[in-house]
């Protein structure tokens, strides 16, 4: 395992560098996100450049290569205050269970179209009521001749006004035993009996959250993804991707973050010195680079354990770096609002807006204290405590 990146990679990222700059959070994301006007001409000119699709396979029109490539990618744009939040939900989650677990005809149909961003689609697993816990979803899908017919609630489901489907997880039941099992569907957004409640959300975002309302939405068989009793290996294959990009998006905003800090630590001048050179000012900004560096290798490890086909290695990892990189963010956005003192509550920088959306970190896609079960549980063997 080496994360020194190849030449490739290298490329890459310089590739995309220039594209956040050109998108970046001063000058675009922010008054877009104020007016909560999406990203769209970001989408897709990164769609036209590969980005979007770096993950997803080569005879689908996209990169061919892997989660770790798609998370440079997303780092990357983050590190200009340009991250893409739909990238960790249509490419890394819906394009890697369609690519992985799709029938020939739902991959021709929608890989080629995720990887340019020409489709999106939204990701639609929590409930009100089950929360976190996945296995408790009561959205049910029963069989009515040659279709589906699925009735339950989503809630905190991103960016469906920009979407062309959903992928939802439900639940089928067993005729013999009556036991629920969970499956997968692709749901277009104007499928009838399908309905969506943007809710009101106290943070600065492009992207919106919508409550959804499955009421009899009648789909033809071949909405199902794979089979319809083994989503739950179908849906892990997704969530580890989606954990290692939310990892990799807030490595991202801590960078753009920390740059700004030592720009203004450096042109800032009290006492005939920079502020930097105070240990005041330097040793918390180095501290977070240090954090930041830690975390961004363990979402690299991640992404490369993932690739290599290792799912419990990159789950532990996923997991850990998500939970490590949320941390590290927020520690370094508050710590350049800090450094700018006054100035950090202005407009014109933009950081205090950027600390209620890298605050979503510790809450989504899976919560810091969901995450210290999981290690508690599996890395440390300690009894399960729900």
């Amino acid at each position: 395992m080496s994360f020194i990146e190849t030449d490739e990679q290298k490329s890459l990222r310089a590739a995309v560098a220039g594209l956040g700059k050109r998108h970046n959070y001063i000058d675009y994301v922010l008054p877009k996100a104020r007016k909560g006007e999406a990203l769209t001409e970001l989408w897709h000119e990164a769609g036209q450049l590969g980005f979007l699709g770096v993950n997803l396979p080569e005879e689908y029109g996209g990169g061919g290569a892997g989660i770790y490539e798609l998370a440079l990618v997303q780092e990357e744009m983050s590190s200009f205050g340009a991250g893409l939040l739909l990238v960790v939900v249509s490419p890394a989650i819906c394009g890697t269970i369609i690519a992985k677990y799709g029938t020939p005809e739902q991959k021709q149909s929608w890989l080629p179209r995720l990887s340019d961003g020409s489709a999106i689609m939204a990701f639609g697993i929590t409930e009100p009521d089950a929360g976190s816990n996945s296995p408790q979803i009561t959205t049910t899908a029963r069989r009515a001749g040659d279709e589906w017919v699925l009735r339950g609630s989503k809630i905190y489901i991103s960016g469906v006004d920009q979407a062309d489907a959903v992928l939802i997880v439900s639940r089928t039941e067993d005729a013999k035993t009556g036991k629920l099992k969970p499956a997968l569907f692709i749901v277009p957004t104007d499928a009838p009996g399908l309905n969506k409640t943007q809710m009101r959300m106290d943070i600065i975002e492009p992207d919106h959250q919508f409550t959804l309302f499955l009421d009899d939405v009648r789909l033809p068989a071949e909405a199902l993804v794979g089979e319809p009793d083994a989503a739950l290996m179908q849906l892990f294959a997704g969530l580890n991707p989606e954990r290692i990009l939310g990892a990799a998006m807030a490595v991202g905003m801590g960078r753009y973050a920390l740059d700004a800090a030592v720009k203004y630590a450096n042109e800032r001048t009290v006492w005939k010195s920079p502020i930097g050179a105070h240990q005041g000012i330097a040793h918390p900004l180095a501290q977070c680079k240090i954090e930041l560096e830690l975390a961004k290798l363990m979402m690299q490890k991640a992404a490369v354990l993932y690739d290599s086909g290792d799912d419990f290695g990159a789950a532990e990892a996923a997991n850990m770096a998500k939970y490590a990189a949320a941390e590290a963010s927020i520690k370094a956005i508050d710590q350049a609002i800090q450094t700018h003192g006054g100035a950090g509550l202005t407009e014109e920088y933009g950081l205090a807006s950027m600390l209620g959306a890298a605050r979503i970190a510790r809450v989504a896609p899976v919560s810091r204290e969901m995450i210290l079960n999981f290690v508690s549980q599996h890395s440390l063997g300690l009894p399960k405590s729900y």
